[in-house]
This record gives C-alpha cells, sequence and structure tokens, in this order.
C-alpha cells in the first residue's frame, strides 16, 4: 500500500510533475491527482498500484513502510543507495530508459 503523502513526495524527490509520473507510469494524468488527492491510503485497481509503486522504484525511489526499518517511525519514501555509493537521479531515469520500462518523449 502506498499513501496519498508517500506518493507526492516521491514525485516531489525526482522533481517531476504529475503529467510525467502519469508519463513514466502508464496511468493517465487524472489519475494521479485523483490518487495524491486521497486523503489516507491510495485506492485503484491493482494494475494501476502495481505501475505506480513501479515507476519512482525504477529510478531511484524506494517507499517505507509501516514498521520498516527506518530511523523515524511511520511511512515514508527515500532516495536508494546502491553498492555503497548514492545512486544519482539522471543515473536512474537512464537506466530506466535502457531497461525499456519506459518510453521518453522527444
Amino acid at each position: 500500500m502506498i499513501t496519498a503523502a508517500q506518493l507526492l513526495a516521491a514525485r516531489v524527490l525526482l522533481g517531476i510533475d504529475q503529467r510525467r509520473l502519469a508519463h513514466l507510469s502508464g496511468l493517465s494524468a487524472p489519475t494521479i491527482a485523483r490518487m495524491e488527492a486521497s486523503e489516507t491510503m491510495v485506492r485503484g485497481t491493482v494494475c494501476s498500484l502495481v505501475k505506480l509503486i513501479d515507476a519512482p522504484d525504477a529510478a531511484g525511489i524506494e517507499m517505507i513502510d509501516e514498521g520498516a526499518v527506518s530511523h523515524s517511525l511511520g511511512r515514508g519514501v527515500r532516495l536508494k543507495f546502491i553498492s555503497g555509493s548514492a545512486k544519482t537521479l539522471a543515473g536512474a531515469r537512464s537506466e530506466h530508459k535502457a531497461s525499456g520500462r519506459t518510453r521518453t518523449r522527444t
């Protein structure tokens, strides 16, 4: 499960707007807006939720579940670290594009 606050925080960490997240996830911009406007947990079909979580994950965002190992309590998001070094957003985006999981706009 993902909360609306986590979705918004992930998008802000990536520095993208709702339209870009919609493009990366394969969902519509109104769907992203509706999900971010949720009061608590984001609701949607299983397929939509998987797409919604996979897009930030592929770009280097880790969703922190309630009760997960963290320095603070509660849910959240954080940038991923790979092999002891910070994975840059630019690197994550190019890996995401190279994997063929998304198309880029020209």
